[in-house]
């Protein structure tokens, strides 16, 4: 029977938990519970190592609140290890000492501390310890993960109001997009969306010319705890500990208007890629307007060098020389197999999205938001419109056809579905529901008018 942990001995190592980020590789000596390695955190994989018969492996983790702990222990052919798990005191609540490899099980503990044990049967060697369990984040790092602000770099123009440090809310489930189609901002999608979702976290905008005028506009509709803008107008700069530092602290990274071309020049492959990627991955929300929309999706309209695409221009050749579509910058799931467009209705770019959706494939999307209005997904693909005007989502099916798609020749699409999408709408990007019935739409770009009908909107 395992004993009862001294209190004292118990805060101690807890106290020092929470200053560690999360545990990953196991650190000797563990052998005993009081030297318990930690903290372990949910959804983590840690790589351990049972080196003699008599090596014995402790970890300690902390429940935010009631849940099931699911535990897993993986190890070489050659081994058989086993672990058990224990509340604050008493004996192993439970036990996985099968000859499975992985070694699994469940149980639903109350909120508090908790140890697991890990033993070997037989054998020597690795093993790679996954436990997931209710964090009070959903997976997301502990506060002051990724330790102090860095130094600000040389020609970094940063702009913050509110709390510098980094603040720890609990997250849902999953992450969350905001597409908003440029001009007038959506104060519904930030006060209505955003706001519940981040739960008073953290603001980055990102941006690489203009001013810092998000900083009081999203503070006084999202009560985040701080807003901060940064100009990261270069690689260099984008590879800043600084600029990483404070995305990976973020809930929310909105990305401004602009030239979605200079943010993939500066941005690709460096560490903002990354870490916008990991905020929507620990469950905060990503998203952007009109150049901060069309980064957003796994095809960006990218006129690097050419004048903008117009749908007059677009649909008399496939190839025209103002389309070019690159693929990848982020890795948003839900974002997928998807293309994205702004400014939609106001600048009439049916023709030349449904040419992006051609070039992209069959079975994909194209999502277009017009100015004053948003469209926030959730992880699980349901999306909702806000603001004044319309989004419009266009999909293909088993009756649609590319009929002509060649260079150089005028572009002809049959029975393309065109969602048509006002405030409160809902279209699911995941299953492709909707409460909206969609219409069909053909482009032909042989004549004057090309759409049938001749209002696609």
């Amino acid at each position: 029977m395992k004993p009862m942990l001294k209190i004292a001995a118990l805060l101690a190592v807890s106290y020092g938990f929470q200053a560690q980020a999360c545990l990953t590789i196991e650190s000797e000596n563990n052998d005993s519970e009081t030297s318990a390695n930690g903290p372990l955190c949910s959804s983590t994989p840690l790589q351990g190592n049972i080196s003699s018969r008599q090596d014995v492996d402790w970890y300690q983790f902390n429940l935010a609140e009631a849940g099931e702990i699911t535990i897993s222990l993986s190890h070489g052919s050659r081994a058989d290890f086993d672990w058990d798990l224990y509340e604050v005191s008493g004996p192993a609540v439970l036990t996985g000492a099968s000859s499975a490899n992985p070694e699994t099980g469940s149980y639903v503990a109350d909120a508090g501390e908790h140890l697991i044990k890990v033993t070997r049967y037989s054998g020597t060697g690795d093993y790679q310890l996954l436990v997931d369990y209710p964090d009070g984040s959903s997976g997301s790092p502990a506060c002051n993960e990724y330790g102090p602000r860095p130094s600000k770099p040389q020609g970094l123009t940063a702009s913050l109001v509110g709390n510098a440090e980094d603040s720890c809310p609990t997250l849902p489930t999953g992450g969350a997009v905001l597409l908003m189609g440029g001009g007038t901002d959506v104060d519904d999608a930030f006060s209505l969306r955003v706001k519940p979702h981040i739960n008073g976290g953290d603001i980055v905008v990102l941006r690489t010319t203009g001013t810092d005028a998000y900083n009081a506009y999203l503070s006084g509709l999202t009560d985040a705890d701080s807003v901060e803008t940064l100009i990261v107008d270069s690689v260099s700069l984008a590879n800043s500990d600084y600029v990483e530092w404070a995305i990976n602290s973020a809930e929310f990274v909105w990305i401004s208007g602009g030239d979605q071309s200079d943010y993939l020049n500066q941005w690709a492959g460096t560490k903002v890629q990354a870490a916008i990627d990991a905020v929507y991955q620990r469950g905060g929300v990503i998203g952007g307007t009109s150049a901060g929309n069309a980064v957003q999706s796994e095809y960006v309209y990218d006129p690097d060098g050419v004048a903008g695409a117009i749908s007059d221009d677009a649909v008399t050749d496939f190839c025209h020389n103002t389309i070019n579509i690159t693929t990848p910058f982020l890795s948003t799931p839900v974002m997928q197999d998807v293309i994205t467009d702004t400014h939609f209705y106001e600048r009439d770019r049916m023709g030349r999205m449904a040419v992006f959706l051609a070039h992209i494939g069959m079975g994909k999307r194209a999502i277009g938001v017009s100015e004053a209005t948003s469209m926030f997904v959730s992880e699980d693909g349901n999306s909702i419109i806000d603001g004044q005007f319309e989004a419009y989502v266009l999909e293909t099916d088993s009756l649609t056809q590319f009929t002509q798609t060649q260079c150089g020749q005028p572009v002809i699409l049959r029975d393309l579905l065109r969602y048509r999408l006002v405030s409160g709408d809902t279209f699911n990007l995941s299953t492709g529901q909707s409460n909206v019935t969609p219409i069909r739409l053909d482009i032909d770009g042989r004549n004057t008018t090309y759409y049938a009908p001749s209002n696609p909107y």
